[in-house]
């Protein structure tokens, strides 16, 4: 064999000969498994995709921040000035603001319900096994479709919803809720409320399976009801994963993107106008690509910060990873 020696190892156990492939180079004996190589070979093909899909595209978005683009055409350095003028853009500050505003509706809710809803599971509801693919239907749908069905949904004058509970009970009339500056923000964060909140039922519902359960043979006979168990068993054991999750959720729910340019496209004006979807049409309806690279970046960084901050408190103090 070229390259490589085939050589029997000792009988196993069941007194068949065991064949390693040992590659040429490698000391007499050993095997290539046994190479403090072999652990980085493994993750090496996965390394070089996330390279080229994510590393390679953030370093020319940092390149593009600190150079002028005209029209597409990549003109001469120009040191901070894209930054500048992203922090002097009241849009952009606004974009932070509905973010904050969306986050703050958005990941709350699914949190609790998504908590609620795995602890009722968790008591063998009757049609678990039923139950649980059908909760997972609306996490499974593509972008483009939830914005479609939420968009007909609640269609001004003939939306099911629109006619039959929101004109109705007189909390909006003549127009869609996505058309009012008001109430779109928050008809967006229910929308991912109603897309995300089976995913963290199912996230729990699997970390609340995998407890032991001889604690809780303990605390029932020592008389504990329902309520001590949760916040005394339950919510200790279950904290790391539900760091996690929440940490994950809230990430994904700042750079949102596709429900938002569907059923809004940021508007009505700028109301619903997220960091994602500003530097979308910064980029391809403006054509400041610089900028629109300088806004990523500064978004990149604070992210950064902020999720190693979060990181280290939660290691530190909830021994969360």
């Amino acid at each position: 064999m070229t390259g490589a020696a085939v050589r029997a190892g000792q009988p196993t156990g069941g007194g068949a000969d065991r064949l390693a492939i040992v590659p040429a180079g490698l000391p007499s004996g050993r095997r290539w498994s046994d190479s403090a190589f072999y652990p980085y070979a493994l993750v090496l093909p996965a390394l070089v995709v996330l390279v080229l899909v994510s590393l390679v595209p953030f370093c020319y978005a940092v390149w593009l921040s600190v150079h002028s683009v005209e029209f597409g055409q990549v003109g001469d350095f120009n040191g901070w000035d894209n930054f500048a003028k992203v922090l002097a853009n009241d849009r952009f500050w606004n974009s932070l603001r509905v973010a904050a505003i969306f986050m703050l509706i958005a990941v709350p809710l699914e949190f609790v319900l998504g908590l609620a809803g795995a602890l009722v599971l968790n008591q063998r509801v009757w049609g678990r096994s039923l139950w649980l693919p059908l909760l997972f239907i609306p996490s499974m749908m593509a972008p483009i479709v939830v914005g479609l069905l939420w968009k007909i949904m609640l269609a001004g004058s003939w939306g099911l919803l629109s006619v039959n509970v929101i004109e109705r009970f007189g909390w909006l009339d003549g127009t869609s809720v996505f058309a009012s500056s008001d109430h779109a923000l928050i008809a967006l964060a229910l929308v991912d409320v109603w897309q995300w909140t089976p995913f963290m039922m199912l996230a729990f519902f699997a970390g609340r399976q995998a407890l032991p359960e001889s604690p809780y043979r303990a605390a029932a006979v020592d008389g504990a009801n329902g309520f001590q168990t949760f916040f005394h068993l339950t919510l200790p054991l279950m904290t790391p994963l539900l760091v996690v999750i929440g940490m994950l959720r809230f990430i994904d729910a700042f750079k949102i993107f596709d429900s938002i340019f569907i059923l809004t496209a940021g508007g009505p004006g700028v109301s619903t106008e997220s960091p994602s979807v500003l530097a979308y049409k910064m980029t391809f309806e403006q054509w400041r690509i610089g900028e629109s690279a300088a806004l990523a970046v500064m978004v990149w960084v604070a992210f950064f910060v902020l999720c190693s901050v979060f990181y280290h408190l939660a290691r530190k103090r909830l021994n969360a990873f």
